[in-house]
């Protein structure tokens, strides 16, 4: 099917993919696949005003019948999951099973918000004073920002989106200047699924915007966006953090990974080999939560390097939309010249390298292919300490699990971490208080591939946000502690005393 085709079966028309300001190329071959009407900077405040109107109507519609937004929604996505998935692996480079498999993703966090709906749950709380009853309630926040990275275009915006409707919030998205086209046929999703709804959906309750950096900017420093959820950059991060803490909104950042796995002596390594191989070169080295270190025992590090490098051998590299490839392109040729940066860095610290070239036979022309790359590192120097958007991991040895832990935690990131081993107690330490430092911990799974069910997000220069699973709601709502007095005195806590 040509790109036109995959398009226009996503419901885009020729008018919303020509005539446009932005330039959108396919990382599959290059070619400019649409130019598409960027928002103007000076449009944003009627955006974010018209948001603020949609929660004023919003936030009083009961939160079941919110979730019932979502569930039509869960409902539009299961109909369109081939036509989106297959636009995700048009202008993300995924391949196909990665393409449907975050269409699934989004069709599985909606049928968590659903349940959610109607679990806003607060506490009661024992009160000291007699005849008094105290309470936590939860309320909606106001509309919520959501800036989304090229590498996840469609995911990420569902697991804000499905909590922030439940919550009562209404969503603005701004997604990569790289992947606008996915968030188009998104929203054409959406749109059926708030014909079918009705009239409680408010106008403006659910909005896309598209454009650079001015346009994220709008939304950063509104103090009508108490909600700004941001995927990206550690560096970017830095800047949209403070931006939003500093006008008192509230900043859910995920941010940078530089994930790890311990395989202990004990580990199974042909489970390791597989575990490590998918981690490390699913879409193409591009998730957040890829696996980058590989922190291997000295008794079985050489034979798990000799593994890895045969499997790599083997893999298909190619265009993302055929059959048996499994690792498609980077994004775009400056990814492909970072990872060539890094290679000559590490070797320049001692590396040794498998891999790492790029791909040029039989691949479409115009695209980015690359070899994955491992590289075996005498110790975690500078590179390793940096994140490197590629399918490259360095493999380092140890001695005892103190120290292979201490080199997990010995980076600026913390998202996601593994360990491979059949010792209960090196699982469970791993797991302690004196284990991973990171959001997320495993064993015996690599460190990406999260499920829905779980909070995601991660500490450090990951940036602490929490999104998806497990009370990740809390995030798109205030808390509020009420105090009910039904007695006919006036009792002061902590015994305090105050006649008149």
């Amino acid at each position: 099917m040509s790109h036109r085709n995959v398009l226009t079966a996503a419901g885009l028309t020729e008018a919303e993919l020509t005539g446009g300001t932005l330039s959108v190329h396919s990382p599959i071959d290059g070619t400019e696949v649409a130019k598409v009407r960027e928002t103007r900077p000076e449009e944003m405040p009627a955006i974010i005003a018209k948001a603020q109107d949609a929660f004023r109507a919003w936030r009083e519609v009961p939160a079941p019948r919110r979730g019932e937004l979502v569930r039509l929604l869960g409902e539009e996505l299961r109909n369109a999951k081939e036509e989106l998935g297959a636009v995700v692996t048009l202008e993300a480079g995924k391949i196909v099973s990665e393409g449907l498999g975050e269409v699934q993703e989004m069709i599985d966090i909606c049928d968590f918000a659903v349940g959610q709906s109607r679990q806003l749950y607060g506490l009661t709380i024992a009160s000291e004073r007699p005849g008094h009853r105290m309470m936590e309630t939860w309320h909606p926040l106001g509309p919520c920002g959501v800036i989304t990275a090229f590498n996840f275009p469609v995911a990420v915006w569902s697991w804000n989106t499905a909590l922030a409707l439940i919550c009562g919030d209404p969503v603005i998205w701004k997604p990569s200047e790289k992947t606008p086209l996915t968030a188009m046929a998104t929203m054409k999703i959406m749109e059926r699924a708030l014909e079918r709804f009705g009239d409680d959906a408010p106008d403006g309750l659910l909005q896309l915007v598209i454009g650079g950096a001015e346009i994220g900017e709008a939304l950063v420093a509104s103090k009508d966006v108490p909600i700004l959820s941001a995927t990206g950059s550690t560096r970017m991060g830095s800047v949209v953090g403070p931006k939003v803490m500093e006008r008192w909104g509230r900043p859910i950042l995920e941010l940078g990974g530089n994930n790890a796995m311990i395989v202990a002596p004990s580990a199974d390594i042909d489970m390791a080999v597989r575990a490590i191989v998918f981690s490390a070169v699913g879409t193409a080295g591009q998730r957040c939560t890829s696996l980058r270190r590989v922190i291997a025992h000295e008794s079985i590090r050489e034979d798990l390097v000799a593994k890895l490098a045969k499997a790599y051998q083997t893999l298909p590299v190619g265009d993302p939309r055929k059959e048996g490839t499994l690792v498609g392109p980077l994004i775009d040729g400056k990814a492909r010249e970072q990872m060539r940066a890094a290679l000559k860095t590490a070797k320049e610290e001692g590396a040794h390298v498998h891999g790492g070239e790029a791909v040029t036979d039989n691949v479409p022309d115009g695209g980015a292919y690359v070899a994955p790359a491992i590289a075996e590192m005498p110790a975690q120097s500078d590179i390793v300490r940096t994140e490197t958007f590629a399918p490259i991991i360095y493999v380092m040895g140890y001695d005892t699990l103190e120290q292979a832990i201490a080199m997990q935690n010995d980076v600026p990131q913390g998202l996601s971490s593994c360990i491979f081993t059949l010792n209960m107690r090196e699982a469970e330490s791993f797991l302690s208080a004196v284990g991973s430092d990171c959001g997320i911990a495993n064993v015996n799974i690599g460190p990406s591939g999260a499920e829905i069910g779980g909070a995601f997000g991660g500490e450090k220069e990951t940036g602490g946000g929490r999104e998806s699973g497990s009370d990740a709601w809390k995030g798109y709502m205030r808390r509020q502690t009420n105090t009910v007095n039904y007695s006919a005195e006036l009792p002061l806590a902590q015994g305090v005393k105050f006649d008149i």
